[in-house]
């Protein structure tokens, strides 16, 4: 298996103004201005394996988008190396724009009053993609993302979702070997999700697009990434798989207990913590590192009639949260 994706030490830095204390408006402008370097990204090492599915997550500006701007070619950076497809991004600009794809959930890349088709036709220009071979790669993503009556209907009256789904096709169209996604499902409604991120999974196992992912959805990031990667500060503060990231930064567990009888009797032990508590359920958090679950469940039978009883992990939105604030993983 290639790398798609190498970094080594990269950083990127901008200058930002201070404003002077206390002054507002046209006052601040009268004194000299004075400047501070800020560091967006700072000595990142990242390596991604072609085919690979990555979840690029952060706070906001925490540097992801700087990020895949120097990845993308947008940007140049200060520091370190960076290739992508073995390519430099920036010196080869052009050439790689060829090989890449990129979805931006605010920003399009269909034209606003024309039809998605007509758009098609103008991006396989660009691309220098022969007709006929155009016609037939349209046909393949119009049955894969389910299209067929919406190439004729202007952009600017479709749904977001509609839209979404004839963005991917169109950042497909010239078949990249990676394709980047910066919050892709912002705005959707729950259905609408879903079903790009099946969309999504499937342009990866059928064709092995690699897919570069950036986003704050939790559903995202446990449904499309294998792979994680947590930045903070410029800086990566956690990395590995995303069950990992789930199932072991966290060492806690969510027992869910339904009851037979009402009145719910909550176990008194060191490391159990009650979330929730009501005439017939109960909901506790568990501290693996002071205790066990079985210690746990055999308390709660033993003190309560239950019908039904569930542990799972902590939901993923609350393990990224406490990544972001250091809590786990490795401080910036």
């Amino acid at each position: 298996m290639s790398t798609a994706i190498r970094t080594r030490g990269l950083g990127k830095s901008f200058r930002s103004r201070i404003k002077p204390p206390g002054l507002r408006g046209a006052a601040a402008g009268l004194f000299r201005p004075q400047w501070t370097i800020v560091d967006a990204v700072a000595h990142l090492d990242l390596e991604l394996q072609s085919g690979d599915m990555l979840a690029f997550i952060g706070p906001n500006g925490a540097g992801k988008s700087t990020t895949i701007k120097m990845l993308t070619g947008i940007l140049y950076p200060d520091a370190g190396e960076l290739s992508v497809l073995g390519l430099d991004p920036h010196r080869n600009r052009r050439e790689l724009a060829r090989r890449i794809g990129t979805v931006f959930g605010q920003k399009s890349q269909l034209w606003f009053h024309l039809p998605p088709g007509d758009t098609y036709t103008l991006l396989g220009a660009i691309y220098d993609i022969e007709t006929p071979v155009l016609r037939s790669r349209v046909a393949h993503l119009t049955e894969a993302f389910d299209l067929g009556g919406l190439l004729d209907i202007p952009t600017r009256k479709l749904s977001l979702g509609q839209r979404i789904r004839c963005e991917i096709a169109a950042s497909l169209l010239h078949k990249p070997d990676i394709l980047f996604l910066d919050e892709p499902s912002i705005g959707l409604d729950v259905v609408a999700k879903k079903r790009l991120r099946t969309l999504i999974r499937r342009i990866n196992e059928e064709d092995g697009v690699t897919v570069f992912l950036t986003s704050h959805d939790a559903g995202d990031i446990e449904t499309i990434g294998r792979r994680a990667v947590v930045i903070n500060g410029g800086r990566s503060v956690w990395e590995g798989t995303v069950k990992e990231l789930k199932y072991s930064l966290l060492n806690t567990r969510i027992i869910d207990v339904k009851l037979a009888e009402a009145n719910p009797v909550v176990p008194n032990l060191d490391g159990v913590r009650l979330l929730k508590s009501r005439e017939w359920s109960f909901k506790l958090e568990v501290d693996l590192d002071r205790t066990d679950t079985a210690r746990v469940v055999v308390a709660i039978t033993g003190s309560n009639a239950v019908a039904d009883i569930t542990v799972n992990a902590a939901p993923l939105e609350d393990i990224i949260a406490r990544t972001y604030r250091g809590e786990v993983g490795v401080d910036p």
